[in-house]
């Protein structure tokens, strides 16, 4: 196994991180900053566009709401992937992907990063207490807090760690819909839940399909070595469900015609992209299809957002006629 004193320190691969000073680059690199925009979070700006659907928010309000969404979504990410590579700091020092990560390859030590995290930790803690109330805050801070610190730990004693993930990645989503809608609606909450957690299921599967070589080497559980030669069938039937509880979800929050077409019928297809041009036996073609998820959660938000745009549109003129 490559000590933290002995690993070569590798050059930062991404243009962005290039104009950072070297000293802050490790830092930047940790919390995965050079990938933009997360698609891990994407619920929490679906779960505020379909409640801003629900109540007619106004569109100053929405932008207000989506700020908010946008930074939580950084903190949580960014935490979350500080403690996930603290704990997964020797694991990843034996994966060819990860050995060259801050932690691993000894550019941070322990000590420091452990101090970053509780820096995070405080600054997320301070958000959302200023920034939500009641519910909406009890749930943001359990995301926050001890939810991502077991989905490492897991690794070492299940084959399902991805389940406890999408877990975690998803629970934003009720978050921003109790934040702007003020009441739980259980249906909706839980069908919304099991298709962003079939759709994580999906690409993290797809994602530890890149090691598993190095995993089993190192004794890590993924269910993408669990699911063996069914690992197609099975990532077949998770998009299957996701897409399924997307539509539920739509009926059930009365969305109309765009939402149905953009973001229903375009992750069908986008899906059957996937499945026709992955190469799970290509480390890099899971890589790519991984990424490409970011643009399939976009496409679900895009449809959620031109639902309410037009959904508002309409409305106003009844309004001003009243």
């Amino acid at each position: 196994m490559p000590s933290q004193t002995t690993a070569k320190k590798p050059t930062p691969t991404s243009t962005a991180l290039g104009f950072v000073p070297e000293g802050f680059r490790p830092y930047l690199e940790l919390i995965r900053v050079e990938k933009v925009f997360p698609l891990s979070w994407l619920c929490l700006p679906w779960g505020l566009t379909m409640a801003a659907y629900t109540v007619g928010l106004p569109p100053n309000a929405y932008f207000t709401q989506l700020a908010k969404a946008l930074a939580s979504a950084f903190l949580l990410r960014s935490s979350g992937c500080t403690i996930n590579d603290i704990f997964d700091r020797n694991l990843d020092a034996g994966v060819q992907r990860s050995k060259t990560r801050p932690l691993p390859s000894g550019r941070i030590s322990v000590l420091a990063a452990t101090l970053y995290l509780f820096m995070q930790y405080a600054l997320g803690v301070a958000f959302f207490y200023y920034t939500e109330r009641g519910l909406a805050l009890r749930v943001a801070l359990f995301q926050l807090l001890p939810l991502p610190a077991v989905y490492p730990l897991l690794k070492h004693v299940t084959y399902w760690p991805q389940a406890w993930l999408a877990l975690v990645m998803n629970l934003g989503f009720v978050t921003a819909w109790i934040s702007v809608k003020g009441t739980v609606n259980y249906p909706l909450l839980m069908v919304a839940l099991t298709s962003g957690w079939c759709w994580t299921m999906l690409y993290d599967t797809i994602y530890a399909c890149q090691d598993i070589r190095d995993d089993v080497k190192m004794g890590v559980h993924s269910t993408a070595i669990l699911f063996g030669s069914w690992i197609r069938p099975v990532l077949i039937m998770l998009g299957i469900a996701f897409v399924s509880m997307l539509a539920v979800a739509g009926v059930l929050n009365g969305q109309s015609m765009p939402y149905f077409l953009v973001s229903v019928g375009g992750t069908v297809l986008h899906l059957v992209w996937q499945v026709r041009t992955v190469d799970l036996q290509n480390p890099e073609s899971c890589r790519k299809n991984f990424n490409s998820n970011g643009k399939l959660g976009l496409i679900v938000w895009g449809g959620l957002m031109l639902d309410y745009v037009l959904s508002h549109h309409h409305s106003a003129p009844r309004r001003a006629a009243a």
